[in-house]
């Protein structure tokens, strides 16, 4: 299972948590503005924006896990079991494979706006990339530096909601997320007061218990309202350094533990890697679930008008500043 969110300091940024028990050996993969993007049903895009993110390469097309383009519009797909559904084709849209949907947002797309209208022309079809890799139930989260949407494949159709926690995980749907926020509106950052009852002398003797109630467990509906209460509550210093800390510390709130999950053998679900996209300036920051120490890849110092993808395999091997 898997946590996106978006954080606003001086600059915008965006990631996510990717949980999983097994690892794809994807890398941070940019495609540059001339690689011709292909399509199963539609015309190619010979030219298109420049993209960074996480991506498995297969037959030299990227499978974007996340990603942003050069002009900050972000995206990540998230695991939705249950409830993802995949149309058959519709002659009077764009047909478009869900392996497909990022590179097909990202590669033409500068705004949530035009991204939204895009959708609005789009079908997500059940084409899978080939036989040993069938399609997987996703929905998605779209950011640019002012709001966010969560695109979400239904049996009726795409649908699109605002986004305005800029949160997203697993199940349920998004708007039956969003709805169990309610039941967490008294939770607060200040101590509380006793409003239990006037006849007992009740009182604080923690730090930290306006927020009692607030999940703890490893639900995609917990970690939902715990990423949310967390990010909306968050107090971050305006630097890129400190930024970034902040938006790792966001995730850590969120990730899975090698042993918590059970999956069943000798598998566990872990979060393979955090990453965090500087949306303004294109700058990519990661970690991996052996490898604390943050990398960071900056999009633009590579060829952006290439043909080529350029791969940089992950740092997995922990990094240990020895004094």
């Amino acid at each position: 299972m898997c946590t996106a969110i978006t954080l606003h300091t001086k600059d915008h940024y965006f990631g996510r948590n990717l949980d999983l028990e097994y690892s794809y050996q994807e890398t941070v993969t940019i495609t540059p503005r001339n690689f011709p993007f292909s399509f199963r049903k539609v015309p190619a895009l010979p030219a298109h924006y420049a993209l960074i993110g996480m991506a498995y390469v297969v037959d030299n097309y990227p499978l974007y896990y996340d990603a942003t383009n050069e002009k900050g519009l972000s995206m990540a797909g998230l695991n939705f079991p249950g409830n993802a559904f995949y149309l058959s084709e519709n002659s009077g849209l764009c047909n478009i494979a869900p392996f497909e949907l990022i590179p097909w947002i990202l590669g033409q797309c500068s705004t949530v706006k035009e991204a939204g209208s895009l959708l609005s022309r789009t079908c997500l079809v059940d084409i899978p990339f080939n036989n040993d890799l069938p399609l997987t139930p996703l929905h998605f989260m779209i950011s640019d530096q002012e709001t966010s949407l969560v695109v979400e494949p239904r049996n009726d159709g795409i649908k699109i909601y605002d986004n305005p926690v800029g949160v997203l995980t697993n199940n349920p749907p998004f708007d039956c997320q969003m709805f169990q926020l309610n039941n967490y509106m008294a939770l607060t950052t200040r101590q509380p007061t006793n409003t239990f009852s006037p006849n007992l002398p009740l009182e604080c003797y923690s730090r930290g218990m306006g927020a009692l109630g607030l999940p703890g467990d490893l639900s995609s509906q917990s970690r939902f309202i715990r990423a949310s209460f967390i990010k909306m509550n968050s107090v971050s210093g305006t630097g890129e350094a400190e930024s970034i800390s902040q938006f790792f510390h966001i995730l850590g709130a969120v990730e899975q533990q090698r042993g918590c999950v059970f999956m069943g053998g000798d598998q566990y679900e872990i979060t393979v890697y955090s990453s965090c996209c500087n949306m303004d300036k294109g700058i990519y920051y990661y970690t991996t679930y052996e490898n604390r120490q943050i990398t960071g890849i900056d999009m633009h110092k590579e060829d952006l008008n290439g043909q080529t993808l350029i791969n940089y395999p992950l740092i997995d091997k922990q990094q240990i500043a020895y004094l």
